[in-house]
């Protein structure tokens, strides 16, 4: 199996959000690698203005520009 794309620390750019969690600013610091759903890497990603984690695969998230 391949490694994680992204890596703790790194800014990314969360690319699907649950409507009514809409946050200001789209992008996300990976906090904590996650492993596999079985189809995909997960991540604990964290935006500065939330006081929550959340978790997202990794098709969700994009390289921040």
């Amino acid at each position: 199996m391949q490694e994680h794309k992204f890596q703790i620390g790194q800014t990314v750019y969360f690319t699907s959000r649950p409507i009514g969690h809409m946050a200001r600013n789209s992008t996300y610091q990976a906090v904590k690698l996650l492993p596999s759903d079985g189809s995909d890497y997960q991540y604990r990603i964290k935006n500065p203005s939330e006081a929550f984690e959340r978790v997202a695969r990794e098709s969700q998230l994009e390289f921040s520009r």
